[in-house]
């Protein structure tokens, strides 16, 4: 399995895409839970000859009992050993018979399966998915085996990388109770003590049509969704309904917190900080969409504010960015990442941007700057509409953490009516030093090999 980390660009551009203009949205999204449960939302992408199957399910890492970090995503690897009815390996060779792809992915608040293929084929996927959500089998033939896929994915997905191992600690002195701290994939010293029956009771806890959502997007008539989803979802049941997700409050942070992390693999020095944020779903009024803004202009680009002055003109930084990530049901979290060049001290870098930051706190942003960010990005997201899965997802990560479809329809709204007021206020209360850890890569000894800079590892989902 890959472990790929959410680029910045991707970050704040996912919440942008639910702000694209009405004029871009205006879809005709249907929605309908059945009886059991199960909520099915449907997305019309009318002369498209596949389609995109999608199914959430609201627990991911986050939710794992203590002692069991890793489990959430060990047991999407487990969700293709195979049923009575489809043994091992028979889903995927089915939709790959059928000129399909499948993958899946993991986070902190959701795990997802998902197809793209043949509209032809929706009835396949619908049947193969609901016999996988109840009717798994698990042996330790096939789970042992596994569970040493996951760990090798781990060593080289971040025991590895430097930069991922600096990402990790981060997060772990970020959320000194709330379960975010943990890694999705899990440390590795309660990973190799998972069993069988772990992924036993947390399948059987978790998967079943009340805690799942399905994406369907592609030119099918909702009516025809409706008496398949019947057929093949409407008659599972729901051996332990839901339970509230109730997870530890982080505690109002009253100190900055720092980690400097040396390693020899590290071809040179990398700096990054993360603020504890607000959750897009748990924001008051446009903080959530005046965050997205605030990251572009400070450090979405080539024209940003970190990249011309550490970049441009200063020549202090190799590379320099910001992210905003809030797609979570909880909390999240607001980057600031860049490099020295060759002769810079870290040191000094940080206290350029710290320069940069308090101007902004100072002075606010310019209307010209908001308004070049809103119409740049609403124009990248109109054009990224076309991408059926892209929407799949951005309709599917609202449902799964905390939002709604109308909340997803009516951002453009949102994202006009956004001022420079509303981003200094949400910059004042997110840019707060208590709120933040402070991340420092050094090369062993204070110098390495020459190479590239290494990009900053970015709040994580862990995808097939």
């Amino acid at each position: 399995m890959i472990l790929p980390k959410l680029a910045p660009a991707f970050l704040c551009l996912i919440a942008f895409l639910m702000a694209a203009p009405a004029r871009a949205l205006d879809i005709a999204v249907s929605e309908f839970k059945l009886a059991n449960g199960f909520d099915v939302v449907v997305i019309p992408d009318r002369g498209s000859s596949v389609i995109t199957h999608m199914v959430w399910y609201k627990v991911g890492a986050a939710d794992e009992p203590k002692g069991k970090s890793g489990i959430a995503h060990f047991l999407e690897h487990l969700m293709f050993k195979g049923t009575p009815k489809h043994p091992a390996g028979e889903f995927s060779r089915l939709v790959r018979l059928n000129g399909g792809e499948e993958n899946a992915f993991t986070s902190q608040d959701y795990t997802g399966y998902f197809q793209h293929i043949a509209k032809e084929q929706l009835e396949l996927v619908m049947e193969l998915e609901a016999d996988r959500m109840q009717n798994l089998v698990l042996t330790d033939e096939n789970v042992l085996p596994e569970l040493q896929v996951v760990q090798e994915e781990r060593r080289q997905r971040t025991d590895n990388n430097p930069s991922s191992l600096l990402g990790e600690q981060i997060d772990a002195a970020m959320y000194l109770a709330h379960p975010y701290g943990k890694p999705v994939i899990g440390w590795m010293s309660e990973v190799m003590q998972l069993t069988r029956q772990d992924a036993v009771d947390f399948y059987r806890a978790h998967y079943e049509p009340a805690n799942a959502v399905l994406i369907v997007a592609g030119d099918v008539a909702p009516g025809e969704v409706k008496r398949l989803a019947e057929k093949y979802y409407g008659g599972l049941k729901n051996p332990f309904p839901p339970e509230e997700r109730l997870r530890t409050p982080e505690p109002q942070p009253i100190a900055a917190r720092r980690i400097v992390m040396k390693d020899a693999r590290a071809a040179s020095p990398s700096w990054q900080r993360s603020y504890l944020a607000p959750a897009s779903a748990k924001a008051k009024g446009r903080e959530s969409m005046a965050l997205e803004v605030l990251a572009d202009i400070l450090g979405g680009g080539a024209r940003s504010r970190l990249y011309q002055s550490l970049v441009v003109e200063k020549k202090l930084a190799a590379y320099a960015g910001a992210w905003y990530s809030g797609d979570t049901l909880d909390y999240g979290s607001f980057g600031i990442y860049a490099a020295p060049n060759t002769g810079v001290d870290v040191s000094r870098l940080e206290e350029a941007i710290d320069g940069i930051i308090a101007d902004l706190l100072k002075s606010g942003v310019t209307a010209d700057e908001l308004t070049t960010t809103r119409n740049r990005t609403i124009a990248d997201a109109i054009y990224l509409l076309d991408e059926q899965q892209t929407l799949a997802r951005i309709f599917g990560t609202a449902l799964v953490t905390g939002q709604s479809l109308q909340g997803v329809l009516n951002w453009d709204r949102e994202v006009e009516a956004i001022t420079t007021q509303d981003i200094l206020a949400a910059a004042a209360a997110v840019l707060d030093s208590r709120r933040s850890v402070t991340g420092i890569l050094l090369p062993e000894g204070g110098g390495g090999p020459a190479g590239a800079p290494a990009e900053p590892a970015l709040p994580a989902e862990i995808q097939n």
